[in-house]
């Protein structure tokens, strides 16, 4: 470790000694922290993940409705909530009755099958229980087709095939049947093609066809209460399952079962990273801002003062994609939720949305409103909006889809250097060189506060996932927690250096850490419960711009003068310093 701290003298303790010598707290609250973050290993990602997408299951289909509704009223049930499981019995009692209507339609579809009474058939397929399952009514438009041939109707049976069945050609069961249907127009016998081998006679092939109408709604004949088998605890045991599943394709394994308190979050692991995992090497020249593209994190986007962003893979470290259109240096970038959009800020007084989720990356919309650098880009939660801050001292909201400006926020006496959106939507919150932190009204467009209590321009303003804590960065070489309801701080960070022309830049990590760049080219974490520097990362030979941490990975990026970007990790074979 290398001595960054004043000298010390006989009177201090060893602690003390080392406390100075590394600038990292050996506190007890430290030293348990870096204890938690050692009970992990590192893994790397599952090569078979699968990811948690709408196609493995229908959340539209009835029978996956009313298992969840059984499931819950099963759990209310179990845990003595009577009256809530009353209420949702009652409630419930009116989709099975709208249910058994559905099955009467049901019985006389199955009649109009057996009686060949096929105007009557194709009108119960097109409402009702099964106005969505056209498969379904291709099969009796099938059934009908064939007996038209078995009866010798060949004229008939021609206009049915293009009449009825040609338009539902793709739903076809077998790969070879449609090209059968036409082919029985010029055999002797439906039992000479190969698709059909086994047809017997109309009758039983209706009775075929009823059966495969059953199985369709087997579901439906359940008891109207829903007495339905459910295994004992079926929802504890599915929230268990997708808890081990996160677990299991975690980045990082813990060494011991963990406890898990909460539900309203995906399972994340604690670590404090203290390994270099990738060095992403490809900018000509420094690099201003990074960023994960979506929760999922897989990859990485970066921006350069050679005008250029890159997309990086942040398994293997690779270069996706570059992105080229800005005319100046890029300052910021900003992701949506799912990662499939991103927007870029630029010195060109340019903000670019880029469509990254069809693999090469593409410009749909340039924004163009501010009249200098653009220092500040940010998402709003509903990703329709976007803000952003820059040279001109002021605050715009833009609409992504027509690049519009929607409003202009005026009140900052310098550059708006960082600008962010509240979790709740309501609120833009800025930084300024002017030294101050605002909060913005968005319906009213009205500063509805001012913090000026840095003695130097602020660089950057983040706000925790809850919205409760607010941490700006300022060149009054501090950063700073504050408390949002109140807007009176909570505590001040230190170690780093921020003072000279350079926005130095610092977020939160998991709700558990503080991370930020410092331009003696060290990565700073701080314990956000006690602002302690729990561990410095060093390998950047220039001044750290900005970090970005993404929960799902377990991974921290950072960017540099020295035109790098390094994905840090945790190493158990490692010690944190």
């Amino acid at each position: 470790m290398s001595n960054n701290g004043p000298s010390t003298n006989g009177t201090h303790s060893n602690e003390s000694r080392q406390w100075l010598r590394s600038g990292i707290s050996e506190s007890a609250a430290a030293r348990r922290r870096r204890s938690l973050a050692a009970q992990n290993r590192h893994v790397g990602l599952h090569p078979s993940y699968i990811r948690p997408t709408e196609d493995i299951f229908n959340a539209d289909d009835q029978r996956i409705k009313d298992d969840i509704l059984a499931i819950v009223m099963q759990y209310l049930a179990d845990e003595g909530y009577h009256a809530s499981h009353t209420v949702l019995y009652d409630e419930a009692n009116v989709k099975w009755k709208e249910k058994e209507e559905r099955l009467a339609e049901a019985k006389r579809l199955k009649k109009a099958i057996l009686d060949g009474d096929w105007q009557e058939a194709e009108k119960l397929c097109t409402k009702g229980l099964l106005k969505n399952h056209r498969t379904f009514l291709y099969s009796v438009y099938k059934q009908q087709y064939l007996e038209y041939i078995d009866r010798r109707e060949i004229q008939k049976a021609f206009a049915f095939l293009n009449k009825r069945l040609k338009p539902l050609e793709q739903l076809q069961t077998k790969p070879n049947e449609f090209k059968d249907l036409c082919y029985l127009l010029t055999t002797k016998s439906i039992a000479e093609v190969p698709s059909f081998r086994n047809w017997e006679s109309p009758m039983t092939a209706r009775e075929n066809l009823v059966e495969q109408l059953q199985n369709m709604i087997e579901f439906e004949t359940a008891d109207r209460n829903g007495n339905r088998y459910i295994p004992q605890n079926r929802l504890l045991t599915l929230l268990r399952q997708a808890v081990a599943y996160q677990i299991e394709f975690s980045r990082y394994h813990p060494k011991i079962a963990p406890t898990i308190n909460s539900l309203l979050e995906d399972y994340t692991t604690f670590v404090i990273p203290n390994a270099v995992g990738e060095t992403l090497i490809g900018h000509h020249g420094n690099v201003k801002c990074v960023e994960y593209l979506g929760v999922e994190g897989r990859t990485l986007v970066s921006g350069s003062s050679d005008n250029t962003l890159r997309l990086w893979d942040v398994e293997s470290g690779d270069c996706l994609d570059i992105l080229r259109g800005h005319q100046s240096r890029i300052w910021d970038v900003s992701c949506t939720p799912q990662g499939d959009y991103l927007a870029s800020a630029s010195g060109d007084a340019s903000i670019k949305i880029w469509n990254v989720r069809e693999g090469k990356a593409s410009c749909v919309n340039t924004l163009n409103g501010h009249t200098g650098d653009v220092y500040s880009v940010h998402y709003h939660p509903n990703e329709t909006h976007l803000v952003s801050g820059g040279y001109d001292k002021t605050v715009k909201m833009f609409d992504v889809n027509t690049g519009a400006t929607v409003k202009t926020f005026v009140g900052h006496q310098l550059a708006v250097t960082k600008t962010i959106v509240n979790p709740l939507g309501n609120l833009i919150i800025s930084g300024s060189k002017d030294n101050t932190i605002k909060f913005w009204d968005i319906v009213s467009g009205l500063c509805i506060k001012t913090i000026s209590s840095h003695l130097g321009e602020v660089t950057s303003v983040e706000m925790n996932s809850s919205g409760t804590l607010l941490l700006s960065s300022s060149k009054d070489n501090s950063n700073r927690l504050w408390d949002v309801r109140t807007g009176k701080p909570i505590r001040r960070l230190k170690g780093h250096q921020n003072t000279s022309k350079n926005f130095v830049r610092a977020g939160f990590a998991d709700n558990n850490l503080i991370v930020g760049g410092s331009e003696d080219g060290i990565v700073y974490i701080w314990d956000l419960g006690t602002g302690e520097i729990l561990q410095k990362l060093r390998g950047h030979s220039g001044l750290v711009y900005e970090t970005a941490w993404n929960a799902t990975q377990g991974l921290l990026a950072s960017c540099s003068d020295d035109q790098t970007v390094k994905i840090w990790r945790y190493d158990e074979n490692v010690p944190i310093e």
